[in-house]
C-alpha cells in the first residue's frame, strides 16, 4: 500500500514522511511477481475465456477492457473467440467496438491492421459483421 502511495515521489522524500509517521526507514516492497506466462499460454488463457458458453455481455466488456490494458495488439484467434462471443450474446456493436480497439492498439501501423484483418476476413463473412472502415466509421 505504502509502495503505491508514494510512487511518484523522491526516496529520500518517501523516507522523511515515513520517518515522520514512526514507520521504520528500510521498507520492502514487492515489485513484480515471480510469475511469467507465455504467449501461447497467454493466448490459450483469453481464447478459452471467450469461448466459454457461460460468458455473458457483462463479462464479455471486462474482458476486452482487461485485454485492451495490456501493452499489446491481440492474436488473431483471440479476436476470432471474441467476435463469436459477441454473435452468441447478439452483440453487434460490441463487435465493432472490438474492431475498432484493435485498430488503436495498432497505432496505425498499416501492416499491422492489414494482418489483423486478413486473418479475421473469413470470420467476419461467417458472423456477417461488418469492419469499422466498411461502415464509414473511421
Amino acid at each position: 500500500m505504502i509502495k503505491c502511495a508514494f510512487l511518484s515521489q523522491g526516496r529520500s522524500q518517501v523516507l522523511k514522511i515515513l520517518r515522520g509517521k514512526g514507520v521504520p526507514a528500510v521498507v520492502t516492497c514487492r515489485q513484480s511477481s515471480s510469475h511469467h506466462e507465455s504467449d501461447e499460454a497467454f493466448d490459450a488463457r483469453w481464447e478459452t475465456y471467450f469461448q466459454r458458453p457461460s460468458l455473458d455481455g457483462w463479462e464479455l466488456r471486462r474482458g476486452m477492457n482487461n485485454l485492451y490494458g495490456y501493452d499489446l495488439v491481440p492474436e488473431p484467434k483471440i479476436i476470432i473467440a471474441a467476435l463469436k462471443a459477441c454473435r452468441r450474446l447478439d452483440d453487434f456493436a460490441m463487435s465493432v467496438r472490438i474492431l475498432e480497439m484493435v485498430r488503436e492498439k495498432a497505432a496505425g501501423d498499416k501492416e499491422i491492421i492489414s494482418f489483423i484483418n486478413n486473418q479475421l476476413k473469413g470470420t467476419l463473412d461467417e458472423l456477417g459483421i461488418s469492419t469499422p472502415e466498411e461502415l464509414s466509421l473511421n
